[in-house]
């Protein structure tokens, strides 16, 4: 598969109250064409600041410092103006957001708000826009498109507004698709309906797509491959099966044990001891040490490289390196292939 975007080294701070805060460390991806990456990692951990640098959509006091983000021929973490943007941001990569309540105008009709991101990018006429609309709305799945076309968003439903959501995000037929937790405040069912439409949405129109989220459910049903993300930093990748089956990393073994589906009997569900790191300050050795019961004492003094683990697997741990002692993984993950394979049929 071809690479479509490249993300290098990618390091993003913010200006806090006079401080530093480095919200993506050293992080780098490559993303394939047509594929579907998920990005897992707890809150605070750098997903969403990872997405809004690829669409230049940081918020006023953050900035890319370095590293670089190649796209279509172009560096996309050169681009600083707005004006510099618009070719790129909606027409060729754009996002769903996480809360279709505050990504729609509560004060303007669903329609015209699809209508405008067609005529943004596109320049037709009011029209024709008007009509696209209408064929986006019944794409993802509203019912009577043209009767709802003048509705507000408070005259539909959680997972309505975020059909609409999609259907503004797909107005200028981008070639990427970032998904900021689309599903999060949608219930079970509403859910899978999201999933499933996305998912038939990237096979027909050839979409790649990223997932950010925390739900390992979502991860498990709709991944090719995954980025596990820890104190702004990717500390393991690999293929789904990869990730969840052979991971290598400490903090990729404590996401997956603390599913609440893995409890074991009465032991209850497991939680990550401590807390992440604050980013303020520079940080030494493995970020993730402080909270990691299989942490040796390098991983306090020296950053660990990424070790490969298998064809396109990727894991940033000491406990990789041919030296290190073997240890065994957690008790949840032990037959997790079967355990999973009854929680996501």
């Amino acid at each position: 598969m071809a690479v479509i975007l490249k993300v290098e080294g990618l390091e993003v701070e913010f200006s806090v109250r006079g401080q530093r805060l480095k919200a993506i460390r050293k992080a780098s991806l490559d993303l394939y064409e047509k594929e579907t990456l998920a990005i897992v990692g707890e809150s605070g951990s750098g997903k969403s600041v990872l997405i809004k640098s690829l669409t230049g959509m940081l918020e006023e006091n953050g900035e890319i410092t370095k590293g670089s983000i190649k796209f279509e021929g172009m560096d996309l973490a050169t681009l600083k103006k707005n004006s510099q943007w618009q070719g790129i941001r909606g027409k060729k990569i754009a996002t769903v957001f996480q809360d279709p309540m505050t990504a729609l105008n509560p004060m303007r009709r669903v329609g015209s708000q699809i209508e405008e991101a067609i005529q943004l990018h596109s320049g037709e006429s009011r029209k024709s826009a008007r009509k696209k609309a209408i064929e986006l709305m019944e794409k993802v799945g509203i019912e009577g498109a043209a009767s709802r076309f003048s509705q507000y968003p408070h005259e539909f439903s959680g997972g309505m507004r975020q059909r609409i959501v999609i259907a503004i995000a797909l107005a200028c037929q981008p070639k990427v698709l970032l998904c900021d937790e689309p599903t999060t405040a949608l219930d079970v069912r509403v859910q899978a309906q999201i999933l499933d439409l996305i998912s038939g949405l990237q096979e027909e129109l050839g979409l790649t797509v990223i997932y950010i989220t925390h739900d390992l459910g979502v991860v498990a049903s709709v991944a090719d491959r995954v980025a596990i993300m820890y104190a702004g930093q990717i500390v393991e990748y690999g293929g789904v099966e990869d990730i969840f089956y052979r991971c290598a990393h400490p903090y990729t073994w404590a996401l997956l044990s603390s599913l609440p589906q893995l409890a074991f009997g009465n032991e209850g569900i497991y939680a990550i001891g401590g807390t992440p790191p604050s980013l303020y300050h520079d940080i030494k050795g493995d970020a993730f040490a402080p909270r990691n019961p299989y942490a040796l004492k390098i991983d306090f003094e020296e950053e660990p490289p990424f070790f490969k683990v298998g064809d396109g697997h990727y894991a940033k741990t000491w406990l990789m390196d041919p030296r290190a002692p073997k240890v065994k993984r957690p008790k949840a993950l032990q037959n997790l292939h079967g355990r999973l394979k009854e929680i996501y049929p």
